[in-house]
């Protein structure tokens, strides 16, 4: 259940206390007061779920709620009629799910909203559809409403929401893929090494100190790597690392 108590300003994963990690931008410096506010569209076929969200997460500084979905058809409209900064997608949803309506409003607009979505269980076989699919991180139901309005502004500030635990879990419990699928990639093997370090949740910043290159050699890298990879966003390309077995759990070099 959606909590309104207030918190520090970082977002996790629970019950197993995962980091979620933020790429390239420090949570405190999001959405300021003096910035625009972040537009949001949030779509959840729960009455009373997507009724509290949209009241406490309009309540939250820098956010404004613009429009509320109560299926992923609807959830595409209302994005189409408003064009908000993001889209707060659940997965499960009736006549098209969370997953269909991602990746139509991703694949529809030169400049689509961000998409994050938002699930009971960090296991959810749909939520790595949907970050495959092109949302740009997850967040549970369960955790305090300030830490999903953190998450909102920082997808809308153009970084990535990872939880590697989690994500590790949940594609991992899914059958691999053929590594087979990467070789046309030819990514170069500092291009796999720093995949294998965003896999571990580890930001720009962090990547190039750990490499010993500059933040703008590892903003380069990373570039490559999701054109290579075809992937839609950091959090996909990772998704893909996973689930090739490029990247194998607990292994990072």
């Amino acid at each position: 259940m959606i909590g309104s108590h207030t918190s520090a300003a970082a977002v996790t994963t629970s019950p197993d206390a995962s980091a979620a990690v933020t790429t390239g931008a420090a949570l405190g410096t999001v959405g300021i007061p003096s910035s625009p506010p972040v537009t949001l569209v949030i779509a959840d076929d729960d009455e009373v779920t997507r009724s509290g969200l949209c009241t406490l997460l309009a309540a939250q500084s820098g956010i404004a709620v613009v429009g509320e979905a109560a299926d992923g058809v609807e959830a595409v409209e209302r994005a189409r009629q408003l064009r908000p900064d993001v889209v707060l997608m659940d997965v499960r949803m009736p006549r098209l799910n969370g997953i269909e309506a991602t990746r139509q409003l991703l694949a529809e607009s030169a400049a689509p909203p961000k998409v994050v979505v938002i699930t009971t269980f960090e296991n959810d076989g749909y939520v790595t559809a949907a970050l495959s699919a092109g949302a740009s991180g997850f967040v549970l139901k369960r955790l305090p409403v300030p830490k999903v309005a953190e998450a909102v502004r920082v997808v809308a500030a153009g970084e990535a929401i990872l939880f590697p635990a989690a994500l590790r879990q949940m594609v991992t419990a899914r059958p691999l893929g053929s590594a087979e699928a990467l070789p046309q990639a030819a990514l170069t093997v500092r291009e796999e090494e720093v995949l294998r370090l965003m896999a571990t949740g580890l930001s720009n910043p962090e990547i190039a100190q750990s490499c010993g290159v500059s933040l703008e050699t590892v903003k380069t890298h990373v570039g490559n790597v999701l054109t290579k990879l075809g992937a839609q966003n950091r959090t996909h390309a990772v998704v893909i690392a996973y689930e090739t077995g490029l990247v194998v759990p607990g292994v990072t070099g």
